[in-house]
């Protein structure tokens, strides 16, 4: 009697073994998917990165605070304070009422009178931490960089360091610009306006009692020049009467 055939095996009606069947996989399936590259992050501004350094530095400041010191319990003093302690990092000469170039933009030579931080530093970096404060999420009404502590502060340090280095601070104030003609309309020349400006002096003695007609005379005089600039081309304008009545 034969022995049994391996277990598991089977034969076909035929006799012959079918062979086990393996599914395979397409090729775009048995690759594993790449995730995206993430974006690079936006390159910041900088005045968006000098904005962040000082606010990161201010919140620094406030831990090594002794005692330690919240955001919440923040005032305008505290924020002089920190002022006053930035001065020992400044690189801005102040010369003391005492010294011998207090007054003078250009020393001959050095003098022991220590550094500060300029005033135009100080007041960029109230404006900065000012928008951050309130970037981060508190209310307007409890920021302390905008008390009005710290702007006396600042306006008494823009005039001590204005009168001590001989830099007379100056605002600058934007000329404005005269609003340009509508279209169509002929812009006022310098003669016309000179014109105008002297037949107001001609009227004034007739509004003062002066010889009414005489007055009138030399109004009209003077705006003869303008007249027949606006009429252009079609004629020289008469005469003003110069007689009058006695």
């Amino acid at each position: 009697m034969d022995p049994p055939g391996p277990a598991g095996a089977s034969s076909a009606p035929g006799g012959d073994a079918q062979a086990p069947q393996h599914h395979v996989q397409p090729l775009a399936q048995a690759q594993p998917q790449v995730a995206p590259a993430p974006a690079p992050p936006q390159q910041l501004s900088r005045y968006e990165s000098q904005k962040r350094r000082d606010w990161n530095t201010f919140l620094q400041y406030l831990r090594n605070h002794r005692p330690p010191l919240t955001l919440a319990r923040c005032s305008g003093a505290h924020v002089i304070e920190f002022l006053k302690y930035l001065d020992q990092f400044g690189k801005t000469k102040v010369h003391a009422a005492g010294c011998a170039y207090f007054g003078q933009p250009s020393p001959p030579a050095p003098c022991p009178c220590p550094l500060r931080q300029a005033w135009g530093s100080l007041d960029a970096l109230i404006g900065r931490l000012r928008a951050a404060y309130e970037e981060s999420g508190h209310p307007p009404e409890s920021n302390p960089f905008a008390a009005r502590a710290v702007r006396i502060y600042l306006r008494e340090v823009r005039d001590s360091q204005a009168k001590a280095r001989g830099i007379p601070y100056e605002k600058n104030r934007k000329r404005k610009q005269p609003a340009p003609p509508a279209p169509g309309e002929v812009a006022p020349s310098s003669s016309s306006s000179a014109a105008a400006a002297a037949a107001r002096e001609a009227a004034a003695p007739a509004a003062s009692g002066g010889d009414g007609s005489s007055g009138t005379a030399a109004a009209a005089a003077a705006a003869a020049p303008t007249t027949g600039q606006a009429g252009g081309s079609g004629g020289a304008a008469a005469p003003a009467s110069t007689s009058s009545r006695v």
